[in-house]
């Protein structure tokens, strides 16, 4: 027996060498076809607060937390009955939250439209929660809020178009309509949980962004949308898959008003809270950004995410069409005013687990929260979803 060891010992060496040759090449092989694939030695945060700021892409960034809940089976702190919105435009409170006296502060993922109040929030949300949220450029902002807004927002209704409302805004813009006039003035500073119509002053902006600091662990920019996503996956420690995305409630492109360069100047002393908040944490993004990667690493990973993204899309969609022409209602995003929402109708034929994946990444707001809400709560009423 030893003779015939003697004789086989190099065959076996030369296998066991080839084998372990054969499986480097195999994972160095998967590694290259899908560089998204990283091995991570941290864990993946599972409370998160969105405070999600309206016409700033949030509606994308709820698709993306509410995929993330369901893949890791976590609450989600969820308006209450047939409400959409937890408690928006009223600064929230934690009694907006479904079944809140019986969870208590015990929800993994909040990101429902709401007005901040940090002491009510705090009362729904783990001590370890992160908190983000995201803001857009003042100008661009204001011109989709406009459009969008218009039907209910009296300032925007007495005006021709957006350029024609910022050539006089106090000529629109009355004091006594402050309810239904949140869209037309430092809109962001009222989501924020401050007064949108407050007078402009050096002090008391640096406080409300002091305070804002206190509050958040990271504020997003919409106009650098793919950085964001970056930049959140890796403070999170989430796959890339977590954070790709196909764009939700996204208007067709002919209601998009051209503002001339006035207006977007006059937005700027118009929405000077805005504008100040806008600019502060621009910086401060750019500099966590700089914190945890340089800027080839940055684009090299936003390469990949749109890469990931292009990919899904082509495996899932049939098209992206206007809202309007959807007949399926399960897909059918809510159409506001004269505004075209723009949604998607998947490819058939696709085999049940790309279906589930695909349904998930293209479901409107409304319907993903409708299906969020009967999954955590089974034996309650269906939410009713308003289509138009």
């Amino acid at each position: 027996m030893k003779g015939v060891w003697r004789y086989m010992k190099p065959f076996a060496l030369f296998t066991l060498w080839l084998g372990i040759v054969t499986m480097i090449g195999f994972v160095q092989q998967k590694t290259a076809t899908k560089p998204w694939t990283i091995v991570k030695t941290c864990q993946p945060t599972t409370h998160v607060m969105f405070l999600k700021t309206h016409k700033t892409a949030s509606s994308t960034i709820l698709n993306i937390l509410f995929r993330f809940s369901e893949k890791h089976n976590l609450t989600v702190a969820l308006p209450r009955h047939n409400d959409v919105h937890l408690g928006y435009p009223y600064s929230f409170r934690a009694s907006y939250v479904e079944e809140f006296k019986t969870i208590g502060p015990n929800f993994s993922i909040m990101c429902n439209h709401l007005r901040f109040k940090a002491l009510e929030v705090k009362r729904v949300m783990p001590r370890d929660t992160f908190y983000f949220s995201i803001l857009r450029h003042p100008a661009s902002l204001l011109e989709s809020s406009y459009v969008y807004y218009k039907s209910v927002t009296p300032a925007f209704r007495k005006s021709k178009n957006v350029n024609e409302f910022l050539s006089s805004p106090w000529n629109y813009y009355n004091l006594s309509e402050r309810r239904w006039n949140i869209y037309a003035k430092n809109n962001m500073w009222f989501d924020f949980g401050y007064d949108n119509n407050a007078v402009y002053e050096e002090h008391y902006v640096q406080s409300v962004i002091q305070d804002v600091e206190q509050n958040f662990n990271l504020i997003l920019i919409a106009d650098y949308f793919d950085e964001s996503m970056i930049l959140l996956k890796d403070i999170l420690c989430w796959d890339l898959d977590d954070v790709v995305y196909f764009k939700m409630n996204a208007r067709s492109l002919d209601t998009v008003q051209t503002m001339n360069p006035e207006s977007k100047e006059k937005v700027k002393e118009w929405c000077a809270l805005d504008w100040m908040l806008y600019v502060h944490f621009n910086n401060t993004f750019w500099n966590k950004i700089q914190e945890r990667m340089d800027l080839k690493t940055l684009y090299k990973e936003v390469e990949f995410l749109r890469k990931r993204q292009k990919e899904l899309m082509e495996t899932c969609l049939l098209k992206e069409t206007d809202g309007t022409k959807i007949k399926d209602k399960h897909m059918k995003p809510f159409q506001s005013g004269s505004v075209k929402i723009m949604g998607y109708m998947l490819k058939e034929g696709l085999d049940n687990e790309t279906l589930n994946t695909c349904d998930k990444m293209a479901i409107p707001e409304l319907q993903y929260t409708a299906y969020m809400y009967s999954w955590q709560f089974p034996n309650k009423k269906k939410k009713s979803i308003p289509i138009r």
